[in-house]
């Protein structure tokens, strides 16, 4: 299995003869208003351009696996991804609740169930997320997690944008996936806690996980302030150690 980070949440994994291209946000860098505007200095979204290698790891793709995209989550599904998975009639797995959404966009859309169900030559496990509490919490698109399973590969388990929650912990305690992919970024807006897990999430699932764990969703986003210095940092832990993992935009992790 072969995980390649292109930025923020998307990446795109590869098994066997699949290429899953998974939450493309494809946007380019300053194109997407503010996430935060109770700041001295505001800052348009992306922060980041594509990694310069993104056109061919993008042409290598055979389908999309998209975790949760209405209430104007640009950044796992924006227009630029739409319309690149639109021209190329990409496959696109979903949850029920935004096929409908996702098929008047004009996407071949292949709705999953809430069970664990056959995907491609594997299994897939919808696992629910929570993105976020309080107020700002009902005003976000939760979405699902996957727990990916292929004959003769590591487990993974793609967590989406949620919060570290009990259902989480028990999953990953429970099953032990042999890859866990955490949105790292800390993310918060003007008001409320934050909306994703952070640093002391990652440590948390460490605890639990015989696993590697890969952080994402980070640096590209201006309300996300973790930062890869400071996951890295967690390396130094000799209960984590080599087992986290952090790639750069364009890098390819080996697994």
């Amino acid at each position: 299995m072969k995980i390649t980070q292109l930025r923020n949440a998307t990446i795109l994994v590869a098994v066997g003869d699949y290429r899953i291209l998974v939450d493309p946000m494809l946007a380019a860098k300053g194109s997407i208003p503010p996430l935060k505007y109770a700041t001295r200095t505001r800052r348009r979204n992306p922060l980041v351009s594509m990694p310069v290698n993104s056109e061919s790891i993008l042409s290598t793709a055979t389908h999309a696996l998209i975790t949760h995209c209405q209430k104007g989550h640009f950044d796992h599904l924006d227009r630029a991804g739409t319309k690149w998975l639109r021209e190329r009639k990409t496959p696109v797995f979903c949850m029920p609740e935004d096929a409908d959404f996702l098929q008047k966009k004009g996407l071949v859309v292949q709705p999953l169930t809430t069970t664990r169900q056959g995907f491609l030559s594997g299994q897939v496990t919808p696992i629910p997320c929570q993105h976020g509490t309080g107020l700002v919490g009902t005003l976000m698109a939760h979405g699902h997690g996957y727990y990916l399973q292929f004959p003769g590969e590591p487990s993974l388990y793609l967590a989406g944008d949620t919060i570290l929650t009990s259902h989480i912990k028990d999953f990953i305690a429970e099953q032990q996936p042999d890859i866990c992919v955490l949105p790292a970024g800390g993310a918060r807006f003007d008001l409320g806690d934050e909306v994703i897990m952070g640093v002391n999430d990652v440590q948390a699932v460490a605890a639990i996980s015989n696993g590697l764990i890969v952080a994402n969703h980070l640096e590209a986003l201006d309300h996300c302030p973790v930062t890869r210095e400071q996951l890295m940092a967690l390396q130094q832990n000799q209960a984590i150690g080599e087992r986290l993992l952090v790639p750069d935009d364009g890098e390819t992790l080996v697994l």
